[in-house]
C-alpha cells in the first residue's frame, strides 16, 4: 500500500480535484436522506433513467440495457441498468445509506421556556451530545398537512438565513460540569434547540412561543398541530470546506456515508452497456439498525427485483432467489480512519490510513466479530484482481483493536440471500461527529473502484 496522491501526474490530479468540488457541493446541498433521494433522482433522470413505478402504472416491459430508478417512500432509492444476461445471473450492487446522525424534532416539538422559546429533539443515530453544542445549526424537513399538502422546510444554510443552536454552560460556571464523564456533560433530554426569544405585545401566557407560532404561519402556512405530521431533521448548519493548506481533505457534515453514496451514483451512471445488471442502492436507517420501511431489513428491494423480473416476462419465485444468490456487493460505507492522535485504539497494519485509497473491510461487528459479514477469501481475491488491473488504489482496515469497539453495516443483510458481499468504503476521521475529515484521493479512488467493480465482477 502507498499513498495515492503519488501516482497522480498533473491531469489526474486534476481529474480528483474536479471530481471531489463535485462530491462537495452534493453533501452541502443533500443534508437528509430525503434531499439525497430527490437529489440523486434529478441527476439520474438526467442520465437517461426513468421511473420504473411509472412504467409499472403503464403496463410497460423492460429489456437489456434500460435504466431505471425505484423510489421508496422518498428516503431510499434504487437505481438499475438491466443487463444482457439473464438476471437470474446475478447482479453486481453497490449500497450505501444516506441516512447520517442528528437530531430529530419530537412530535410535539415547540415550547417556552424563561422568556426563550425552544424545539425538542431525540437524538438519531450514535453521537458524542457534547459535540452538538454551541454550533450554528439548520433545519430540513417535510411537514405533510391534514389536506396532503406538503410544505419542504429548509432554513439555516442560505445566506440571509437565521440559524439555531443548543446552548451550553458558559465556563465561568461549569466548575461542578467540568467533573462529569463526557456522556454525561450533555444529556439527550437538554439537546433543546434556541428557537426565538421576542414575545408577542400584551400577552401573558407563553408570548414568545406565539410569535413563533404566527410567523411559522405566516412564512409557511404552518399550525403547532401540524408537527405531529411532519420529519424535520437538525443538521450542522454550513457548507462542506477543503481542509488543509495543500486542500486534500474536505471537512463536513455527512461523509458517513454520503462520501460513499456519491461515488456510488456516479460509477452507476458510468456504465454505457452492461453485460451484469448493476445496480446501485441508496438506503435509510443504516444508522439506526437499518430498520422500518425503508431500512435494508424492509423487503422493499426483494420486492422491486420481483417486480423487475415481471416486467422482463420472466418471473418466478426460483428465478428471484438465484438472482439474489449469484450476486456480488459491495457494501459501500466508510471505516475509522487511522488517526495519530489516538494511536491507543488504532490495530496495528490493520487500519485504513488517508491517502491510501478504498478501504475493504473483511469483516466489522465487535466482541469476536459478533454481528458481521465475514467476506469469503475467494471474494476477496477476486476484488484484489479487478482492483489491481484497473489502477484502482486500495487498502484493508478495521475499525480499530479488538476491544476497543466495532460497529454494522448492511453488509451481513444482504448477505442473508447468500450473495458474495464485503464492506467497501472511504476512511473517514470524526466519525458521527458534525463535521467529518476525509481525504480526497480516496474518494477519488473508491470511485474508480466502484467502476471497476460494476463493470468487470463476474
Amino acid at each position: 500500500m502507498s499513498n495515492a496522491w503519488l501516482k497522480y501526474d498533473e491531469k489526474e490530479t486534476q481529474a480528483c480535484m474536479d471530481f471531489n468540488k463535485d462530491y462537495m457541493a452534493f453533501i452541502s446541498k443533500c443534508k437528509t436522506e430525503r434531499v439525497c433521494v430527490k437529489e440523486s433522482i434529478r441527476i439520474a433522470q438526467e442520465a437517461g433513467y426513468k421511473d420504473f413505478k411509472e412504467m409499472m402504472e403503464k403496463g410497460e416491459s423492460l429489456k437489456p440495457q434500460d435504466k431505471i430508478y425505484y423510489n421508496m417512500m422518498n428516503k431510499s432509492l434504487v437505481l438499475m441498468h438491466v443487463g444482457s444476461d439473464p438476471l437470474e445471473k446475478g447482479m453486481n450492487l453497490l449500497g450505501a445509506h444516506v441516512d447520517s446522525p442528528r437530531m430529530d424534532l419530537k412530535q410535539h416539538p415547540l415550547y417556552e421556556k424563561d422568556g426563550l422559546a425552544y424545539l425538542d429533539t431525540h437524538y438519531y443515530g450514535g453521537i458524542k451530545k457534547y459535540q452538538w453544542v454551541t454550533i450554528p445549526l439548520a433545519l430540513y424537513g417535510v411537514v405533510c398537512k391534514k389536506d396532503g399538502s406538503v410544505v419542504d422546510i429548509c432554513i439555516g444554510d442560505e445566506e440571509d438565513d437565521p440559524v439555531f443552536v443548543v446552548s451550553d454552560l458558559l465556563i465561568h460556571l461549569a466548575s461542578k460540569q467540568m467533573q462529569q464523564t463526557a456522556s454525561e456533560v450533555v444529556t439527550g433530554e437538554n439537546l433543546n434547540v434556541t428557537f426565538g426569544s421576542i414575545p408577542v405585545k400584551d400577552e401573558e401566557k407563553e408570548p414568545v412561543k406565539k410569535n413563533i407560532l404566527a410567523l411559522l404561519k405566516k412564512k409557511y402556512d404552518i399550525e403547532e398541530d401540524d408537527f405531529l405530521s411532519a420529519e424535520i431533521e437538525v443538521v450542522p448548519a454550513g457548507k462542506a470546506r477543503n481542509c488543509g493548506l495543500d486542500e486534500s481533505m474536505i471537512l463536513g457534515y455527512g461523509h458517513d456515508d454520503r462520501i460513499c453514496a456519491y461515488p456510488s451514483l456516479m460509477a452507476q451512471l458510468e456504465m454505457k452497456e452492461v453485460a451484469r445488471t448493476c445496480v446501485t442502492l441508496l438506503v435509510d436507517k443504516e444508522e439506526i439498525g437499518s430498520v422500518g420501511a425503508t431500512g435494508m431489513h424492509s423487503r422493499f428491494f426483494e420486492n422491486f427485483i420481483a417486480e423487475v423480473f415481471n416486467a422482463l416476462g420472466d418471473y418466478s419465485e426460483i428465478k428471484v432467489r438465484r438472482a439474489f444468490q449469484n450476486s456480488h456487493m459491495l457494501s459501500s460505507d466508510v471505516c475509522a480512519a487511522h488517526d495519530p492522535n489516538y494511536p491507543e485504539v488504532t490495530s496495528d497494519r490493520n487500519m485504513g490510513a488517508f491517502g491510501e485509497g478504498l478501504a475493504i473491510c473483511k469483516y466489522t461487528g465487535s466482541r469476536g466479530k459478533s454481528g458481521c459479514n465475514d467476506a469469503s477469501a475467494e471474494f476477496l481475491a477476486k476484488l484484489r484482481k479487478i482492483f489491481d488491473g484497473n489502477d484502482v488504489s486500495w487498502q484493508t482496515s478495521e475499525l480499530g483493536k479488538v476491544d476497543a469497539g466495532g460497529g454494522g453495516t448492511i453488509a451481513y443483510i444482504m448477505g442473508n440471500y447468500g450473495m458474495n458481499v464485503v464492506d467497501a468504503g472511504v476512511p473517514v476521521h470524526n466519525m458521527h461527529a458534525p463535521n467529518e475529515l476525509c481525504s480526497k484521493a480516496d474518494i477519488y479512488e473508491a470511485y474508480k473502484g466502484y467502476i471497476a467493480f460494476l463493470k468487470e465482477c463476474k
